[in-house]
């Protein structure tokens, strides 16, 4: 496990808030992620065996770095952002196993063939499903489960229900949990691709 502290800008809760100002589509929360949901979200997704890890809407970085925290050195971390001001933050972070792709989760396969990654074992996804055209979050979540790994977690955290409705679509039932030691407090939605392509809810 990396052992390294990567610390946050100090500037990051006040970019975030302007980023949601901006485009509450895009952001789905006024502040970041509390360091008790990022815990959570690492540990749902079990990043510290996975060669590639997929966090997709990483914002200004705090679930970025817990999950490099847990991660391995020789592990990779794809971020995907679309938010331009997001994704210069998320490229200042001081860490070799770090790639970021500034466009859509959409184009997940895209990103990953950029970086000639392997299929990632773990995605991870902030990215607010319940204010995005319903269209728009079906590509993504079937982009996620083609470019997942079989055996693949996919840790979805959100404040609204619509990533389990629409998610059950494409990966099958799933597993959920609630951290409400987070403004506002989130529901954590998790999925594990079978060998067949269709996910199940985790154990």
């Amino acid at each position: 496990m990396a052992t390294n502290e990567i610390l946050p800008p100090p500037d990051q809760r006040l970019a975030f808030f302007r980023g949601f100002l901006r485009n509450p589509q895009q952001v789905g929360s006024v502040i970041p992620s509390s360091r008790f949901l990022e815990r959570r979200v690492v540990q749902c997704a079990r990043v510290e065996d996975a060669p590639v890890v997929v966090e997709l809407g990483p914002g200004t970085g705090g679930t970025t770095r817990a999950l490099l925290r847990a991660m391995e050195p020789g592990s990779t971390l794809l971020c995907i952002e679309i938010n331009a001001t997001f994704a210069t933050f998320i490229q200042r972070i001081p860490d070799p196993r770090l790639r970021v792709f500034a466009g859509s989760a959409e184009h997940l396969g895209d990103a990953l063939a950029a970086w000639k990654l392997q299929q990632p074992a773990a995605i991870v996804s902030g990215i607010p499903f319940s204010t995005m055209p319903v269209a728009v979050a079906r590509r993504v979540l079937r982009a996620a489960e083609t470019a997942m790994a079989p055996g693949g977690r996919f840790v979805a955290y959100q404040v609204r229900s619509r990533v389990h409705t629409l998610g059950t679509e494409v990966f099958g039932a799933a597993a959920m949990e609630v951290e409400l030691l987070n403004i506002p407090p989130m529901r954590i939605y998790q999925w594990c691709k079978a060998n067949g392509g269709r996910g199940k809810a985790p154990r």
